[in-house]
């Protein structure tokens, strides 16, 4: 399963994650973010990464040259879009785009606006914070939405509850930010490794299901 550590700040944090398992990090570049952090900070802790975790940079509402121009810079695997950016938006961004939707009903139009070509990432809804809250989503409802289309699933995932999350949902993919945080943008390793730990897990008892099945 793809997994993306969000909001690293700091180098030791990019290692634990990539150490652990992490198919992506994450920086905000957002200013109003809690978890922000400069683009040439950014850029030196990406420069430490190994080649099989993908940086991606997370915007909110920030003009389209600015956006490139720093995907540019970290020479980002994907840009994630975190507010009300459109699909022509998007659609301009040099980098390949996950577009983060807050998350309602199934047939909700900020899902169905986009094409199937983009990465959704549902997350809970506040247009204050953007992501980040610790907030579970209803995964009954995102359940629905990743059996059409490839999705990231967000908000409120923890080492304690991934694995009720994944078996739910079925996502391609998990985000997680706060739920393996000390504090806002300074990652805990030991919660880190504890997500890792119980998707393991969890992948174990999907092939022992899969196996007894065949039987």
């Amino acid at each position: 399963m793809f997994v993306k550590i969000c909001g690293i700040t700091r180098a030791d944090d990019a290692e634990a994650a990539a150490e652990a398992g992490a198919g992506a990090i994450g920086f905000v570049f957002w200013p109003e973010s809690p978890r922000f952090i400069d683009p040439y900070r950014a850029r030196a802790i990406a420069s430490t990464l190994p080649p099989f975790v993908t940086a991606v940079g997370v915007f909110v509402n920030q003009p389209l040259q600015y956006v490139n121009a720093v995907a540019s810079l970290l020479r980002l695997g994907a840009v994630q879009l975190h507010g009300d950016e459109t699909p022509e938006y998007a659609a301009a961004v040099s980098s390949p785009v996950i577009k983060a939707v807050p998350f309602g009903p199934v047939d909700d139009p900020r899902v169905g606006a986009w094409p199937a070509s983009t990465t959704l990432l549902l997350d809970v809804h506040d247009p204050v914070k953007r992501g980040g809250t610790g907030r579970t989503i209803d995964w009954t409802g995102a359940s629905a939405v990743a059996a059409q289309r490839k999705i990231l699933l967000a908000g409120g995932l923890t080492p304690d509850n991934v694995m009720e999350a994944v078996a739910k949902v079925r996502p391609f993919g998990i985000d997680v930010s706060s739920g393996v945080e000390r504090t806002p943008g300074v990652k805990d390793h030991r919660r880190v490794r504890a997500l890792f730990e119980a998707l393991r897990t969890a992948a174990v008892e999907r092939e022992r299901l899969r196996s007894s099945a065949r039987l």
